[in-house]
Order: structure tokens, then C-alpha cells, then sequence
């Protein structure tokens, strides 16, 4: 419902009846809407300054009541209405002051006159969250809402009110509520960003888009509260003008709207935006700033220029990668960008194309570089003509100005260049054989300073074979021996040698030069034959000797060969013949029906083709010998064919035999001695008489092997396990044999006088059989014998006045003693 225009109320309240009907089913609402006349002072529901609102007054003020279930009568009598009312929507305006709980609406039921009735609500706000934002009077019907409300937070409601009775039965169906809450301009427009990055190109036109700032509102965007405006508020710097730029209000869209951006004037604007909502009314609007931040970016508006008309350069001769100026160039573009780098061209001045420029990518400067070396012999300077232009082409609107060019001067310096053979490798024929101090050429070189006055000395750098000379001040060369081509220094027929040219410059320079002698053969080797032995059968027609002919030398001093016996001696051609198979070989067999086995001297003659020919004589020695069925030498005749007579053969043997002989001889004898050393009697003579006199031990062999004295041999050892467990092998001649040991005969316990000789005999013959008796060798090895010896003391011998000597007590020392007791009892001496 809206005012259709002002009105002028008599009274505090205007009571109109509102009427509405359903065309399809014809039914009818009526309802009674009252309108109060509030004051001025009172907009918003704020209570008047200066007067308390009592609570009379507030139920007066606030007695808009709803009967959304009123019954309607009719000629028949009382019925209820098919549909229920429709509740406009409730409007509360958020941030209210209060004071809360603040009454919303009176809802009341016709019914209330006749039952008691309950009033409830329902819904997001009453009993579900956010709870308790709005509350009812369950006897009177009053709504309230209890604290302020937050448009931003919660919009609006949807509440659903309830009628019941005192028992909770339905008295009424439930009517939907809706609460909305009236918007303030409580929020302040929000940048999304507090700082915007931007750019545009220097020189842009007028009305060209650079960049776009946004601000949100959070109030209602549909009325003014929420209505965002932008302006810009200042910009810095002020340059070329104070308004270079400017913004849509609505949009937010920053464009140019000025000429004259440059780069290299001003790069970079500082522009605040500012954001106003009540449709940008400063006076009521909320407002908030940001910072838009504008780069002048650069475009190619300036062209590189020379920082002088004239560069100059020196650069030494035969030189390479060397740079002999550096060109500086200005450019106001953006440094290392493709609108700043450099490019240098020459574009007159060097056809030949000695120089390039490089730019150098830190400094933008062009280093003039020497590509292809310069001879200051041809030219003593040069006078370049160079261009200078960026990577990136000019901006439209932009020309070239003159001074993108320059001249560069650069100087060639002399240096000492070496001397050179024109001619190398140089190559000359020649004969061989040429005498020595032949001039063979003059081999010079040329030294390419025409402005210095130098000399130039020759010396030898490489000759294999040692055979030329060199004259050091003209460079002739000369043999220094004789040239031969079948030399091993020749490779192809050529000899090769290096020579040296210096001059004596500062600092001094050399060249080399090569020299290829090619050699001419003549025939100056004659031919040989091959092989140099042989081996025929005695008898002919078995087999023949193939031969060939060699020749140092080439055709055409080589073959074909002549092949030919000599005349004398007679023999040669009375035994043997020789046939030509062809230019090269030929075949030599016997003329004879049967020579003597032996080694025969066969002189054969060959001769080359040469002009003049060349002959030579050689020798080869043909072995004749008996052969077999297969032409094979038997082993009888091998031997007869190695040249010896049967008188030869003899004094051989002879020789062997006496030889034999005379080993034999010194073998005896050495047995002999070995002999008579083994028979040396190990105590004094006989005939001396032992009891007067003190046995001497001293004859202890010979031979430096008696001198390592074992002397665990001398321990007696309680069983001979260590012997006879000694693997079997080499045994020294002075060790036991091991081996059963003959039985020696015992002694009777009462000694006899006339068995003495009897056991005497017995112990010899026992001894004379026994392997293990002493001696071994010239030192005997007596074993040790333990803390006890068999033998008894030796102290037990006493001297007799008596010249019958008793040896019965020998038998008591044991059997190592048997063949002293057997030699002083009167037995053979052995």
C-alpha cells in the first residue's frame, strides 16, 4: 500500500478496509488495516528527544493488529472463510537503538472472546538459529524482536504463527510470517585490492584503457546504500599534465585521457581512487581509497645515435679475433631491452670482409673484431663506414636520423712475418747413382716483408740418409753422398727431406720447406738366386731344384733373367744341368745317372735384362742324399748328405770312445779314494799298545757337509717309531740305514777261554753282514745313548803288565763295538 499522493489525516489513525477475492472460486477477504500518524521526530522508530515514550503510549503507537482468521457472516449464518489471509511482509530496520524487545505486530484471533487461546511462533529467529531473535506474547499475541538486526548477516525471515487452545489443540491453521530487514548504510565500499598494478605505452592516445579498480559494498545493492561511485582523487607526478588519466564512475575502467606519455620523461604514475556509495554523494556517502600504480611502458621512440662521427682502431697484421675499437652508442629506450640493444652493420669499406661487429651485451657497445687476417703489405689501413640500429623496429612516426652512422680508421701495424717456399712440397727427378757435389735444384723461399730489409739463411731441418747439402745463403742443393733408390729411406721412390728458411728480424721468423727426390732406377744391382740350399736325390729324374732370381731393382733392370752353368770347373756341367722355365725361375737337376751322397757347390750364372746387363755368379749348396720310394732322403742318407767321410766319421768316434774312457777312469778313481777314506782305521795302529797310551779320536772325514753336526743324533731315543715312520726318499750317506739288523751272537753269562775265539768269529761274520754297521761315511755317528750307556764307562779299561790283552770286556759296549773287539781278537782286517 503507498500514499497515492500527501494526504492530510484529521485524526491519529486512518481505519481502511481492504477487500480481496479469488475470481475462479469467487472467495472474498476482507481485512482492517489502521494507519498511524507518527510524528516527525519519531522516523525510524526512534523514540521523540526530550519525551519518554510510555507504555500506553508505545501499545497506542503500536496497535496495528492482525485478525488473519477472521470469520465472516453470512445469510446463512456464521461460516469460515476457505482461505486464509495473506500477511504483508514486516519491515524492521536494522542497527535500531531499541530499546528491545521492540514490538513488531499484534496477531489475534476472533476466538480470543469466546475460548483462551495461545499464540506461538515457529522458524529461523524463534526456535531455530539464530535463536530467540524474535519472541511472541502467548496470551496477547505481540511479537517482538529482541536485539538489533544485521541486513548484511540475515536479510529476512520466514516465521510461521500458531493459534491453539488452553489444551494445545488447533484452533486456528498456521499463517506464514515474513520479517524484512530495511537496510542502512552502515558498510563502507571495499576495494578488492588496496594497491592495482597497470600499465600503458608512452605515447598512447587519448581514450586508451590502462586498467580497472573494483569496490564492493555490502549494503543493499539495489538502493543507494550499496550504489558505488569511483573519481580519482589525486595523481603523481603532475607531468606532463595533472589529468592524464581518468576513471568511469560506474565501471571503475582507469583510460587516458591526455597526450604526451613518455617514458623517458616521467615511467611511472601514482594515481588514489577513491570509492563513494549513496551513488557517490560525498555529503552522505561512505567512501574508501586505493592505489593504482600506472608503468609508462616503453616503445622504440628513440633510435641508437653515435656518441662521436669518428672511431679509430690499430690492428698488428695476420691477426684474427682481435678487437680493434669499441663503438659507444646512446639510446634513451629502456636498457636490455630489444628497443635498446644495439645492432652494428658495416656498410663500406671492407669488401673483403676482414671485420665484424659484435655488441657487446652489457654496455650496448659495438667491438669492431678482426675475422680474416690483414696483410700490411696490401693494405696499410682501412676506412670502415658502420651503421647502428635496435633489435626491435622503430615505433610509427619515428625516422632514422643521420647520425646512426660513423666512420672507423683503423691502422695495420708491420710485423716479422716468415719467410715461405712458394714451391712446397717441391718435387724434381733424378737417377740414382748421381756422383756426390751434384747440383740438384735451389730451393728458396721469399720473405714477404718487401718493407724490411732481412736476410734469409737455409739450414737443414730433416735428411734421413744424410745425403744433401744446402748452401745456406742461396739455398742450392747438392748430393752429399751417393743417391740410391733401393735405400730403405726411399718410400715409392721417393726421398723425401725438410729444409729451414729464417731471417734475422726481431724477433727472428722461419718457414719450412719439403723436398721430394724422386729417383730414377738404373740398373746397378745385379741378380741374386734363391735358395741358397738344397736337397736332390743321387739318383735323376726323382726330383729337381726350383730357383728364382731376385733383383733389387725395377723393371725394366730385372727380368727376364738368363740362367747358366759356368764352364769350369768341368764337374758343373759334367754333373748337374739347369733348364728356364720362364723370365723368373728355372730348374736345376743331375745330368748323371748317380752321384755320391755329399755336399755339392753348384755356381750358377744369371743375368738381368738391364742395358747394360748386369750378371752374377751365385753358389748354392745341393745336399745329395739316398732317397726312398717317395723321393724322401733316408735317414742314412741324411747323414752321408751332410758332408762327412767314412775317415770322419771314425776319428768322431774315437774321440767319443776316448772320452768315455777317461770318465770312466776318474770314476774308478774316485771310488778308489772313497774306498781307501772308508777304510782309515778310526783308532791308532795296532801294534801300539793301547794301554800305555790315550785313544785318539781325530780323524773326522772330509767334506764340508761333515762339518753341520746334527746333533740330535746323538740322543738315544727310546723306540725307533722316527725312524722307521721316515718317508722314504734321499738319506744322507751319514744316517743309519734303516733295515733288520742280523742277530749278534750273545755272550754267555761265565765267559769261556776257549769260546773267545769261537764268538769272536761269529760277532765278525754277523758284522760283515749287517747294512746298519759303521761306517757310513768318514764320520761316524754315534747315537746318544741315554743316562745310561750299554756300553759301561770307559774309566773300566785298565793297563795290564801282561802282554796278553783281555777283550772280552769289548762285548759288553754293545754291538757298535763288535768290529773293533773282532778286529783286536785277530780277524781279517776288512
Amino acid at each position: 500500500m503507498y500514499a497515492a499522493h500527501p494526504v492530510q489525516i484529521p485524526s491519529k489513525q486512518l481505519v481502511l478496509m481492504v477487500t480481496a477475492w479469488d475470481p475462479q472460486t469467487l472467495g472474498r477477504w476482507e481485512a482492517i488495516v489502521r494507519f498511524l500518524v507518527a510524528e516527525k521526530s519519531q522516523h525510524n522508530g526512534h523514540k521523540p528527544k526530550g519525551r519518554k515514550t510510555v507504555p500506553g503510549e508505545l501499545a497506542q503507537q503500536q496497535s496495528d493488529t492482525l485478525l488473519p482468521w477472521r470469520q465472516h457472516q453470512s445469510a446463512n449464518g456464521l461460516r469460515r472463510q476457505k482461505r486464509d489471509w495473506v500477511i504483508p511482509p514486516i519491515n524492521v530496520p536494522e542497527n535500531s537503538r531499541g530499546p528491545f524487545p521492540q514490538q513488531l505486530v499484534r496477531i489475534r484471533s476472533d476466538k480470543d472472546k469466546e475460548i483462551h487461546i495461545r499464540y506461538s511462533i515457529t522458524g529461523v529467529g524463534a526456535d531455530q538459529p539464530p535463536m530467540e531473535v524474535f519472541s511472541i506474547d502467548p496470551v496477547s499475541g505481540r511479537m517482538y524482536v529482541t536485539r538489533p538486526m544485521d541486513r548484511e548477516e540475515r536479510a529476512s525471515y520466514h516465521l510461521r504463527a500458531h493459534a491453539v487452545d488452553m489444551n494445545g489443540n488447533k484452533v486456528e491453521n498456521p499463517i506464514d510470517l515474513y520479517i524484512y530487514v530495511i537496510d542502512m548504510n552502515d558498510n563502507r565500499p571495499e576495494f578488492i585490492n588496496q594497491v592495482y598494478n597497470g600499465s600503458v605505452d608512452e605515447g598512447s592516445k587519448p581514450g586508451t584503457y590502462v586498467m580497472t579498480v573494483t569496490a564492493n559494498d555490502a549494503d543493499d545493492s539495489t538502493t543507494a546504500n550499496g550504489m558505488v561511485r569511483y573519481r580519482i582523487v589525486t595523481q603523481t607526478p603532475q607531468s606532463p599534465s595533472q589529468n592524464m588519466f581518468t576513471i568511469n564512475s560506474e565501471t571503475g575502467d582507469i583510460v587516458t585521457v591526455a597526450a604526451g606519455l613518455d617514458r623517458e620523461k616521467v615511467q611511472q604514475y601514482i594515481v588514489i581512487v577513491q570509492a563513494t556509495d549513496m551513488e557517490g554523494n560525498l555529503n552522505y556517502g561512505l567512501s574508501n581509497t586505493a592505489t593504482a600504480i600506472i608503468t609508462v611502458t616503453d616503445v622504440n621512440d628513440n633510435p641508437p645515435e653515435f656518441t662521436t662521427s669518428t672511431y679509430s682502431g690499430e690492428v698488428p697484421e695476420n691477426r684474427v679475433e682481435v678487437v680493434v675499437a669499441n663503438l659507444t652508442v646512446m639510446d634513451r629506450d629502456q636498457p636490455h631491452s630489444p628497443n635498446w640493444n644495439a645492432i652494428y652493420r658495416i656498410i663500406s669499406g671492407d669488401p673483403s670482409g676482414h671485420f665484424t661487429i659484435r655488441t657487446d651485451p652489457v654496455t650496448n657497445e659495438g667491438m669492431v673484431t678482426v675475422v680474416k687476417a690483414v696483410d700490411y703489405e696490401m693494405n696499410r689501413a682501412f676506412m670502415l663506414t658502420v651503421m647502428v640500429s635496435n633489435q626491435a623496429p622503430l615505433a610509427s612516426g619515428i625516422q632514422m636520423s643521420f647520425q646512426s652512422t660513423a666512420g672507423v680508421t683503423i691502422s695495420v701495424t708491420d710485423v716479422n712475418e716468415a719467410p715461405y717456399f712458394p714451391t712446397n712440397h717441391k718435387l724434381i727427378r733424378l737417377e740414382e747413382g748421381v756422383p756426390t757435389g751434384t747440383v740438384l735444384t735451389t730451393f728458396s723461399a721469399v720473405d714477404p716483408d718487401r718493407f724490411m730489409q732481412q736476410a734469409v739463411r737455409y739450414s737443414k731441418l730433416s735428411d734421413p740418409a744424410n745425403w744433401l747439402n744446402i748452401n745456406a745463403t742461396n739455398g742450392q742443393i747438392t748430393t752429399a753422398a751417393v743417391l740410391d733408390r733401393e735405400s730403405d729411406y726411399i718410400k715409392n721412390n721417393v726421398y723425401e727431406a725438410t729444409f729451414l728458411a729464417a731471417d734475422n728480424g726481431i724477433p727472428p721468423a722461419s718457414g719450412t720447406g719439403t723436398l721430394q727426390i724422386y729417383l730414377i732406377d738404373i740398373n746397378d744391382n745385379a741378380p741374386e738366386l734363391l735358395p741358397k740350399e738344397a736337397q736332390i736325390c743321387e739318383k735323376p729324374n726323382l726330383n729337381v731344384i726350383n730357383i728364382t732370381a731376385t733383383d733389387a731393382d725395377i723393371d725394366p733392370n730385372v727380368g727376364p733373367f738368363v740362367f747358366e752353368l759356368p764352364s769350369v770347373p768341368s764337374a758343373v756341367r759334367k754333373n748337374w744341368t739347369i733348364t728356364r722355365l720362364n723370365g723368373d725361375y728355372a730348374q736345376l737337376s743331375l745330368r748323371i745317372m748317380y752321384l755320391e751322397a755329399g755336399v755339392y757347390d753348384v755356381p750358377i750364372i744369371v743375368t738381368d735384362s738391364g742395358n747394360p746387363p748386369l750378371y752374377n755368379t751365385s753358389v748354392i749348396k745341393v745336399k745329395v742324399c739316398p732317397c726312398d720310394e717317395n723321393g724322401d732322403c733316408t735317414t742314412i742318407g741324411a747323414v752321408a748328405a751332410a758332408g762327412l767321410g767314412t775317415g770322419a766319421i771314425i776319428a768322431i768316434l774315437i774321440c767319443i770312445i776316448i772320452l768315455l774312457t777317461m770318465v770312466l777312469l776318474f770314476v774308478v778313481w774316485m771310488k778308489r779314494r772313497e774306498k781307501e777314506r772308508h777304510t782309515k782305521q778310526l783308532l791308532i795302529d795296532p801294534e801300539d799298545d793301547v794301554r800305555d797310551n790315550i785313544l785318539k779320536y781325530d780323524e773326522e772325514g772330509g767334506g764340508e757337509e761333515d762339518q753341520d753336526y746334527d746333533l740330535s743324533q746323538l740322543q738315544q731315543p727310546e723306540t725307533m717309531d722316527h725312524v722307521l715312520n721316515k718317508t722314504p726318499g734321499v738319506r744322507r750317506v751319514d744316517e743309519r740305514p734303516i733295515g733288520a739288523e742280523p742277530q749278534y751272537p750273545i755272550r754267555p753269562v761265565i765267559p769261556h777261554p776257549g769260546d773267545i775265539g769261537d764268538f769272536i768269529n761269529e760277532g765278525l761274520r754277523a758284522a760283515d753282514n749287517d747294512p746298519t754297521a759303521p761306517p757310513y761315511d768318514s764320520l761316524l755317528v754315534f747315537d746318544y745313548e741315554g743316562s745310561g750307556s750299554t756300553a759301561g764307562s770307559v774309566s773300566s779299561l785298565n793297563s795290564s803288565s801282561s802282554g796278553d790283552q783281555d777283550y772280552d770286556y769289548l762285548n759288553d759296549w754293545g754291538p757298535r763295538f763288535k768290529k773293533l773287539a773282532d778286529m783286536y781278537g785277530g780277524g781279517e782286517e776288512d
